[in-house]
């Protein structure tokens, strides 16, 4: 399985994180970024489309403006990216240069993929790229993003990227050799593990938080990002980025990091949008009846079945549905505010039309816009 998976991805996003290519202290390692070049390459040669998310803008800036200490502040994390992403894109375009092979800078925010028109653009502009033999290089858009449109760390954004371009392939490139029974740093003892079915507690538990303040991701946030493309189908390999030639052997096969596996149905791209990509407004507990029409008969979802409305949305708003118990079991866009949600709920259309008037919709939410979660 795990050789079928990695020989026949043809579609490959690999995410390269800021340690691997820059410090703090010395800026961008030039040597790093041209070999990662001829290892991309070298899987582009075999047929393969390849995209590349990439960190190190806000370090690189952080040594051009010889900032002391890594910037804490948002609006000198943004000077920072100013200034490092020319020079994070310069670095990128002489290396590719020497092996003849032309790469575009994208730059996205959350934003971006929320908005259904915009992400269909982003997904044609990459589109377009991929035909003409480009590879697309992907950062978050740190000099403008505020918090509520950053994507939070590129694990994250490369994750939405898979999504973005109906990705085979996740490679999320580490400072270790992928996922562990324990820190290989501080047990000697621990054992890597090769293949990951699924993405269980235990699993989550073993991943913990970066040590390096030049980066915004540790393992968590790689097992996180893992288990959003399973669900969209999409199989992600953690591996080790710093030792040369492993990034081409390990897409022949070879028993290299860790390989995690997708699983589920796959979503049509319009559902793994509205579940994976859109930021949940409010949040809707539902009784037993409604639940089950859901979940069970693939219904959609009337105000009669609505017990409690939380949150402040509007009609198109992305909103959670959940049980008594507060287990979240779907996520669909609404058709109506939560104020006017308020005052259906637990009601029947005939009472609805008496209480508030007639209505566009019957239902809150349409089967059509819903994800079984």
């Amino acid at each position: 399985m795990r050789d079928q998976v990695l020989t026949q991805a043809k579609r490959v996003v690999v995410k390269v994180g800021s340690s691997l290519l820059a410090s703090r202290a010395s800026g961008l390692q030039m040597d790093r970024i041209e070999r990662l070049a001829d290892e991309l390459c070298a899987i582009k040669t075999t047929g393969r489309d390849v995209l590349l998310v990439s960190s190190g803008a806000i370090v690189s800036g952080v040594q051009k403006l010889g900032l002391a200490v890594y910037p804490k502040s948002l609006p000198l994390k943004q000077a920072a990216a100013a200034v490092g992403q020319s020079r994070l894109m310069w670095a990128y375009e002489k290396a590719f240069e020497r092996l003849g092979v032309n790469v575009a800078q994208i730059l996205l925010t959350h934003q971006d993929l929320a908005d259904r028109r915009r992400f269909l653009n982003a997904r044609h502009t990459l589109s377009a790229l991929l035909t003409h033999g480009v590879l697309p290089i992907i950062n978050e858009n740190d000099t403008v993003s505020v918090e509520e449109i950053r994507f939070g760390d590129n694990d994250t954004l490369a994750a939405e990227v898979a999504h973005l371009v109906d990705a085979d392939l996740l490679i999320i490139l580490s400072d270790v050799d992928g996922v562990f029974t324990d820190d290989p740093r501080r047990n000697a003892s621990a054992e890597r593990i090769p293949l990951i079915i699924e993405i269980s507690s235990e699993i989550e538990q073993l991943a913990g938080g970066t040590s390096k303040e030049e980066g915004t991701g540790g393992m968590m946030t790689k097992i996180q990002a893992a288990k959003k493309v399973a669900a969209y189908g999409v199989a992600t390999l953690i591996m080790n980025g710093q030792t040369a030639g492993l990034l081409p052997i390990a897409l022949t096969g070879h028993d290299i990091g860790s390989l995690i596996l997708p699983h589920g149905p796959q979503l049509s791209s319009r559902k793994q949008w509205i579940a994976h990509t859109l930021r949940a407004k409010g949040q809707l507990m539902l009784d037993e009846g409604a639940i089950d029409a859901l979940v069970q008969r693939g219904k959609s979802l009337l105000p009669s079945g609505i017990i409690q409305v939380s949150g402040t949305f509007d009609s198109g708003d992305a909103v959670l549905c959940a049980d008594r118990h507060g287990k979240e079991v779907a996520k669909g866009l609404i058709n109506f505010s939560s104020a006017l949600l308020e005052k259906m709920k637990g009601l029947k259309t005939a009472d609805i039309r008496k209480t508030v008037g007639d209505q566009e919709y019957e239902e809150a939410i349409h089967r059509d816009n819903l994800v079984i979660l």
